[in-house]
């Protein structure tokens, strides 16, 4: 493995389904990003949506009781979401613990129903980092393939974490990931929500399914098909609105940008990796 890096194109094995191989992988992945750090445990925020749902059971299988998942509801977060939470962490014996956001947010009301969205999302992500330096845990992140390349997420909110097991996932895999790894059937089957606001959709706030979605996200990214063989294939305003997310929010999968002003500046040319050691 090059560098040492964990890699999943090194980590073959044989007569095993996709789901198994994948599974193995990012526990393995888990366990490494965390140890090598010289800390033990891990941490997630836990909605009762089927993201958080797979990273919370491969947290789970991969760090046994040093996982612990939080629930971080609102006074606007749907009663079913806490109990299809508290479900999956009854099933799979994770520990956890609730703590409501709704005193935050009452402390600096918003009218703006997009700018309250990101606000409780940085207000949840605030909490998980205080209760990461308290556990000496590191923060496991929860966003898909999809949002990341849609940036579909809050920057320094549901986007931030130290690492994240299912970034390469595309939504629609999630799904099939779920299936396999025997997550709540409540959880599989409700509509994609971040749950930010009373009604709140995913495919309905994007204008498309994940479907829909994740097959142009997967010609252009993952085969490099140019933006003439997605016109060919697709609908037009389909692939432009795909397109136009992707370069639009660059900066949300990015470290922020230094002015170069020495021969060696962080982000230019000072690129060590992250667990370099001397």
């Amino acid at each position: 493995m090059e560098n040492g890096e964990l890699r999943m194109e090194n980590y073959k094995l044989s007569n095993v389904g996709k789901w198994e191989l994948i599974e193995r992988f990012l526990i393995k992945f888990i366990q490494e990003e965390i140890t090598k750090t010289g800390l033990k445990k891990g941490i997630c925020g836990l909605s009762g949506g089927i993201d958080s749902a797979v990273v919370a059971v491969l947290a789970k299988k991969a760090l046994g009781d040093n996982f612990k998942a939080f629930l971080l509801p609102s006074q606007f977060s749907s009663k079913s979401s806490v109990e299809d939470a508290l479900k999956l962490c009854e099933k799979f014996d994770i520990d956890h613990e609730t703590i409501s956001i709704a005193p935050l947010l009452n402390a600096y009301p918003i009218d703006d129903k997009v700018r309250f969205g990101n606000f409780s999302a940085r207000m949840r992500m605030a909490i998980l980092y205080d209760k990461s330096a308290e556990l000496g845990a590191l923060v496991i992140g929860t966003s898909n393939k999809s949002e990341l390349l849609l940036g579909y997420g809050t920057l320094f909110g549901d986007l931030a974490s130290a690492l994240n097991p299912i970034g390469d996932l595309y939504k629609t895999e999630i799904f099939e990931f779920a299936e396999y790894l025997g997550v709540n059937e409540e959880i599989i089957n409700k509509p994609p929500s971040a749950d930010l606001w009373e009604g709140q959709s995913d495919e309905k706030e994007l204008g498309y399914t994940y479907e829909e979605l994740d097959a142009v996200l997967r010609d252009f990214v993952d085969e490099r098909a140019t933006k003439e063989e997605l016109l060919r294939k697709y609908d037009k305003d389909l692939v432009e609105f795909v397109l136009k997310k992707i370069y639009f929010n660059q900066f949300k999968r990015k470290m922020p940008i230094i002015a170069k002003l020495k021969s060696r500046t962080i982000t230019h040319d000072f690129l060590y990796e992250r667990d370099i050691k001397l």
